[in-house]
């Protein structure tokens, strides 16, 4: 995969305020509606016989085959990120790479995508195919300027992509998130005042309940997904809930966490 965009890659050089005002830019240019090249039931299917996966070369998908799904996780050796992509068709997995790159800044709330984008657009760059949809580790359209790691990627590389963060960064629920949701319980997820670019009360994301206890004593708490490029809000609970598989993270980021962690022990021995 190769930037569509290259002159969103993100810069650790900048200062803060160029970095904001990269962001600002980068939400201006991503498509916050659906611009899928597949139908959102296709996650569901299983993978195509491999006789028909042969007719075709690598990165061609006939109409009827599941869409190419990539997650996307970061883990750290110090100071060395170390991005994880797992592409998956139907489920089953179809490629695994992963880079590491040196990082340059610390850890600024907001500005994550300066941080580890080096070890992400270095992994991806590795990619033989070019996925359908990008799920990653990360905010997407809830973030201060609409523009987290989902956005910043997904525009970057022009793919759509949604971004799955385990907390929430900003803006509010629709309703309160103090109580134990269901399996498949959505609750939307608004901008408030600390959302800068975006009017008060457009919906940006949601609270999704992916997966819980059948305990009154124990419960999970709901992952926080948004679109990053080529998603509308409205969809994003469907694909997060289309491509779990029983645990709380949706199967493509789950396995790029447990490659991340594997690469991290990689990374640690080289620099032994």
């Amino acid at each position: 995969m190769e930037p569509a965009r290259p002159d969103f890659l993100p810069d650790p050089a900048l200062g803060r305020d160029e970095m904001e005002s990269l962001q600002r830019e980068i939400a201006a240019t991503a498509t916050f509606a659906d611009d899928l090249e597949f139908d959102p039931a296709a996650l569901g299917r299983s993978e195509p016989d491999q006789q028909r996966l042969g007719d075709h070369g690598e990165g061609e998908r006939d109409a009827g085959d599941p869409p190419l799904v990539a997650g996307v996780d970061q883990a750290f050796v110090d100071d060395v990120a170390v991005s994880a992509v797992v592409l998956t068709r139907g489920g089953e997995v179809v490629e695994r790479v992963h880079a590491a790159v040196e990082t340059e800044i610390p850890y600024v709330p907001g500005l994550l995508s300066f941080r580890e984008g080096g070890a992400i657009v270095a992994a991806l760059g590795e990619l033989r195919r070019t996925p359908d949809l990008l799920v990653v580790d990360g905010s997407g359209r809830i973030h201060f300027r609409e523009a987290g790691l989902a956005t910043h990627v997904g525009v970057l590389f022009d793919v759509p992509a949604i971004g799955v963060a385990k907390s929430l960064l900003c803006g509010e629920p629709r309703e309160s998130l103090d109580r134990t949701l269901p399996v498949g319980a959505t609750v939307g997820i608004e901008a408030d005042d600390s959302v800068e670019t975006a009017e008060p009360g457009t919906l940006i994301g949601h609270a999704v309940q992916t997966r819980q206890y059948d305990s009154p004593n124990r419960h999970i708490n709901p992952l926080y997904v948004s679109p990053g490029h080529r998603v509308g809000a409205a969809a994003v609970p469907e694909l997060v809930l289309a491509t779990t598989a029983g645990y709380k993270l949706p199967e493509p980021t789950r396995l790029a966490d447990s490659d991340a962690d594997e690469a991290k022990a990689t990374v640690r021995e080289d620099r032994a």
